[in-house]
């Protein structure tokens, strides 16, 4: 092993001296007190974890404006969602919204001057159900003009 290096030694540091434990009776010193207890800590509010149905729902109904008719009609067809009170509402919106963008953007891609406004109306469409996604799954509810009076009338809303 050649030249091997050896690691050099550390300076020792003398560490103060250290008092030995003596009863405190036996110095007659009155004895140490302990340091005071902290004080306890105020209860906190806890607001309670809102359920996993609800955060789902709320899901679901983003889902179903952002990806109507699609969405909405998987939800009708899903028996522990079709009937839920806070989703409804939002199921059948989306559903009739996005059945009349479609229909309207057909008609107007039909009509010859007018044709090349309709895919500026479906891009408009689908960003107002991006919208009115993030609506629903912020908990507001929505409002879209027309389509919800339809809906409600209908009594399906």
């Amino acid at each position: 092993m050649p030249d091997e290096k050896v690691p050099e030694e550390l300076p020792q540091t003398e560490l103060p001296p250290v008092e030995p434990f003596i009863e405190p009776s036996a110095t007659g010193k009155p004895p140490v007190e302990p340091p005071p207890a902290p004080p306890p800590f105020a209860p906190v509010a806890v607001e309670p974890a809102p359920s996993a149905a609800a955060g789902d729902n709320k899901l679901w109904a983003l889902l179903a404006y952002v990806l109507s008719p699609v969405v909405p009609i998987i939800i009708l067809l899903m028996e522990d969602k079709k009937n839920q009170p806070d989703l409804k509402p939002h199921t059948m919106q989306a559903l009739v919204a996005g059945l009349a963008i479609i229909v309207i953007t057909v008609i107007l891609g039909v009509i010859p001057l007018i044709g090349c406004l309709s895919p500026i109306v479906a891009l408009a469409g689908w960003i107002a159900m991006i919208y009115w996604g993030f609506q629903a799954y912020n908990g507001k509810e929505v409002t879209i003009p027309v389509v919800t009076n339809f809906a409600k009338k209908q009594g399906w809303a």
